[in-house]
């Protein structure tokens, strides 16, 4: 089937207003001050204990002091992942090791792991944020929670699985992988948040019905989705096919986990930051000057409360734009357009796997599942759009589907491509962050 436009199938109920944190309920001038307090605390925790952080400022010719007011930030040098990479694994740890309670790393594939660690009162404020963003998306105390994050090193399970703890809800620790099993616990445990990546999700529906299970049926309300972009019209999908209200969850681990904003079930309109322990910016990322809230820009992070490992304006390389607040006082950003370090530069046109996936979900007889494989014939780049055939569509329909795709692509993105339409379930499936992109170019192999 095709997603469905127009409005959502579902749309979830506010929380009680006595049931928030505290901050949910700032002015707007008792959060700044809350944040200036926070933020100065850090640059002097973060100068005092980080090599890092000392040399980095003092080749700015800043000091924590310089700081008197929010917009001093703008003063300070950016903290990148390479920074993190040149000092693995506990090189930017703020606290000695025995105050250390937990350590988590991405998976390193793209160069050395990131290490992140956590005191003890590190975990309680991510528990915190946790829950206030499950609650956000229409979690209550007493739901059942199927968290299909990956447990590990990856922050995505554990924090998840203690978010919803602090919460009140029931966890059913899922992690990822044996997919027919996880269809067969959902049936059976009946829970009514899950917890997942996106792409995942769709795996999940897939499963459903090959075994002839209506995935409508079942007893999800609300579907937490996070740790990889996504498209309004993936939403409808999941949405139309899974009759439940399907909201963003935006993290990191280099800034905490899952947690850093959440999207509210009320309006489903952008990622409301939770400010009081994040406090975000947007950059030009060729200049790195700070833009305008509503100017489409680099996402930057700076740590108000951590203690074990803050970090001073982070470069997320995630793409996005701050908005004001609607069902919560704190800014909201908006959906991930994609990456600063992910974007594909064609034969002079940006490409972001973002917009295929929007221009793939609107082709009658595609699933969402694809890839983009570039290549380079002589001096000429080129990407293939390999994508997998719904299990309804009939052998005939592919190469039509295929090249409406073709002629979507030249008119709505600006350039030529071929698309390769393959045998449902022919991609890898992720059971953690999906792999949209193949680049082959290196090798000159064209297969």
């Amino acid at each position: 089937m095709t997603a469905t436009t127009g409005a959502p199938r579902r749309l979830g109920t506010a929380p009680d207003p006595a049931d928030l944190d505290p901050a949910e309920r700032y002015s707007a001038d008792e959060l700044a001050a809350v944040q200036l307090e926070r933020l100065q605390r850090t640059l002097h925790h973060a100068y005092e204990n980080v090599p890092l952080y000392r040399s980095k400022f003092d080749a700015a010719g800043v000091r924590p002091a310089d700081c008197q007011r929010l917009a001093d930030l703008a003063k300070f040098p950016h903290t990148t992942k390479q920074d993190l990479r040149d000092n693995y694994p506990f090189g930017l740890l703020a606290v000695p090791m025995d105050q250390v309670r937990r350590l988590h790393a991405s998976s390193g594939t793209t160069g050395k792991p990131t290490v992140v660690g956590y005191t003890e009162q590190d975990l309680d404020a991510w528990a915190d944020v946790v829950a206030r963003s499950i609650r956000a998306a229409g979690g209550r105390p007493g739901h059942k929670v199927h968290v299909s994050y990956g447990y590990g090193l990856f922050t995505g399970g554990l924090g998840a699985h203690y978010g919803a703890e602090r919460l009140g809800c029931t966890v059913i620790p899922a992690s990822g992988g044996m997919t027919a099993r996880q269809v067969q616990i959902i049936q059976d445990f009946r829970p009514e948040i899950i917890m997942v990546t996106p792409s995942y999700m769709l795996t999940l529906i897939d499963e459903f019905e090959r075994q002839g299970i209506d995935p409508r049926s079942t007893s999800l309300e609300i579907g937490i989705f996070g740790a990889e972009p996504w498209t309004e019209q993936m939403r409808q999908e999941i949405e139309e096919r899974l009759d439940i209200d399907a909201v963003d969850i935006y993290g990191l681990s280099e800034v905490m986990g899952p947690g850093v904003a959440n999207e509210c079930v009320e309006t489903k309109d952008g990622l409301h930051i939770w400010e009081d322990h994040f406090y975000p910016e947007v950059i030009d990322p060729f200049t790195e000057a700070v833009l305008p809230d509503g100017t489409e820009g680099e996402l930057v992070f700076t740590s108000l409360t951590k203690q074990a490992m803050p970090v001073i304006r982070y470069r997320t390389r995630d793409l996005t734009r701050l908005l004001p607040g609607t069902a919560r006082p704190m800014r909201r950003m908006t959906k991930i357009t994609g990456r600063s370090d992910d974007m594909i530069i064609l034969r002079g046109v940006n490409v972001y796997p973002t917009q295929i996936e929007e221009l793939v979900l609107r082709t009658d007889g595609l699933s969402p599942h694809f890839q983009l494989v570039l290549t380079r014939e002589g001096r000429m780049d080129r990407m293939t759009v390999r994508v997998e055939a719904r299990t309804d569509c009939p052998g005939d329909r592919r190469d039509p589907a295929g090249a409406e795709l073709v002629r979507a692509i030249k008119e709505g993105v600006g350039i030529s491509t071929e698309v390769t339409v393959v045998d449902p379930d022919t991609l890898e499936r992720s059971v953690g962050k999906l792999c949209r992109l193949v680049d082959r170019r290196e090798s000159g192999s064209a297969g």
